[in-house]
C-alpha cells in the first residue's frame, strides 16, 4: 500500500474521478465528505469523530445534500476505500458569517475561496494529520508541482483552460503545497467524465454545480434575511453626481459591474459603479466609468517569494476573467497595489486579485478598492 491521502469527496464527478486516479496510482485513499452540520438527526458528529454515512436521508438543509453524500459513498464503496463524514458546522458558520458581513459592507464576497482556505485546505489537513496521512487531495482543476527552474513547489493553472480553478486556490498556505495532490489538473473535463464512465461510476454524467452551496436558490437577499434577520438595505440608485435615479429593494442585490436586473430603463446601458452601504445608495454609470487602472489589495497570501519591489506579472480579478498584464507594488501590512497595463472593467471590492507568472500562481490578495488614475 502506498502513501496515505485524505480526499475531499463531494459526490461530484471531479472528486470521484480523483478518487479513481489516486487509487490506480497506488495511494491508500481515505474519502471524506464534509457536512455542514445542519441535520435533522444526531447522525452527524463533531469534527473530532468519524462517522460512516449511514443515513442518506438525514441531511435536509445546509450546503451538503444527502444525495451528494450518497453519491460519494457509492464511489468509495465501488473502489473499496474507507469513507467518512465529518460535521464541520463551525467552519461552515464562519463562511456564512463572512458571506453576510461582506454583502452588508457593500462588497462582493467569494465564499468558494474562503471555503478552500478554511475548510478544504485547512480543516482537511488537520484531519489528515490525525489519521497519519501524508497528503490531502481534492478534485480541483489545477496543478501542484515543483517549478522547473527553481525546484520550489508551486501552484499552477490546470491544463483545461475552460475549467482552470487555480484562481480560487490562491489562499493555500505555501508550506502545505508539497502535501497537496490535485490529480485531475492535467486532464480535460470530457476526459474526466469518460474516465468516470469507464470506471462504472454513476456520477459520470452528473451535472456540475455553479451555485453557492448554502444559497442554492441564489437568493442572497433571502439568505441574509433568514440568516441575520436583516432587511434594512433598501435605498436609492444615484448617478455619479448624486442625482437620484430611482429606488432599489436592497443593495445586497448588486455587485460592481452589474448591468442586468437593475429594474430601471435608460437610453443606454447603465452599470453598477459603486455600492455605499452607509447611505444604502447604489451608484450607476456608463461602462467607461468602470475602467480601473489602480487596484488596492489587502491580506495577500504568497505562494512564491514575496516581492520586495515592483514586479511585472499578470492579474485576474474574477474567476471567469482572463488575466491581464500588470505591475504590482508591495505595500505595508501585507498589502499590494496593482497597476494593470490596460484598464480593467468591473473591479469589485471583496473579490480576489490573483497574480500569475505564466501558469504559476504567485499569490493574491483581497480587493478593497479600485480607481481610475488620470
Amino acid at each position: 500500500m502506498g502513501d496515505r491521502v485524505v480526499l475531499a469527496m463531494s459526490g461530484g464527478v471531479d472528486s470521484s474521478a480523483a478518487a479513481v486516479l489516486l487509487h490506480e496510482q497506488g495511494y491508500e485513499v481515505i474519502g471524506l465528505f464534509m457536512r455542514s452540520g445542519e441535520t435533522e438527526s444526531a447522525c452527524a458528529v463533531p469534527a473530532t469523530g468519524l462517522l460512516p454515512v449511514a443515513n442518506p436521508g438525514s441531511n435536509r438543509q445546509g450546503c451538503c445534500s444527502s444525495e451528494d453524500a450518497a453519491d460519494a459513498r457509492r464511489v468509495a464503496d465501488r473502489l473499496g476505500i474507507p469513507f467518512h463524514s465529518l460535521n464541520f458546522q463551525d467552519a461552515f458558520l464562519k463562511i456564512k458569517d463572512y458571506f453576510a458581513d461582506e454583502y452588508l459592507a457593500g462588497r462582493t464576497p467569494n465564499p468558494c475561496v474562503q471555503c478552500n482556505n478554511w475548510l478544504k485546505f485547512g480543516r482537511l489537513w488537520e484531519f489528515a494529520q490525525q489519521v497519519d496521512a501524508q497528503y490531502i487531495a481534492t478534485g480541483h482543476y489545477a496543478r501542484v508541482m515543483p517549478d522547473e527552474t527553481t525546484g520550489e513547489w508551486g501552484l499552477f493553472r490546470g491544463l483545461d483552460d475552460n475549467k482552470d480553478q487555480s484562481y480560487v486556490l490562491f489562499g493555500i498556505r505555501r508550506e502545505l503545497l508539497p502535501n497537496v495532490l490535485l490529480p485531475i489538473g492535467t486532464f480535460q473535463k470530457p476526459d474526466i467524465r469518460r474516465l468516470a464512465g469507464e470506471s462504472g461510476l454513476r456520477v459520470a454524467n452528473k451535472k456540475d454545480s455553479y451555485e453557492i452551496c448554502f444559497v442554492p436558490d441564489q437568493d442572497y437577499a433571502g439568505f441574509l434575511k433568514r440568516y441575520r434577520g436583516h432587511d434594512g438595505t433598501a435605498g436609492d440608485f444615484v448617478d455619479l453626481q448624486g442625482q437620484v435615479l430611482g429606488s432599489h429593494e436592497g443593495y445586497e442585490h448588486f455587485t460592481v459591474g452589474q448591468r442586468k436586473g437593475l429594474g430601471l430603463a435608460f437610453g443606454e446601458p447603465r452599470f453598477v459603479i459603486e455600492i455605499r452601504p452607509a447611505t444604502r445608495q447604489v451608484v450607476l454609470g456608463l461602462r467607461e466609468d468602470l475602467a480601473t487602472t489602480c487596484i488596492q489589495t489587502i491580506d495577500c497570501n504568497w505562494l512564491s517569494d514575496q516581492p520586495v519591489s515592483s514586479k511585472t506579472c499578470a492579474v485576474k480579478v474574477r474567476y471567469r476573467q482572463t488575466s491581464e498584464a500588470c505591475v504590482i507594488e508591495p505595500g505595508e501590512n501585507n498589502s499590494a497595489t496593482v497597476y494593470p497595463d490596460n484598464p480593467i472593467f468591473g473591479v469589485a471590492p471583496g473579490q480576489a486579485a490573483v497574480f500569475y507568472d505564466g501558469d504559476r500562481v504567485l499569490g493574491g490578495g483581497w480587493i478593497r478598492s479600485g480607481r481610475k488614475e488620470i
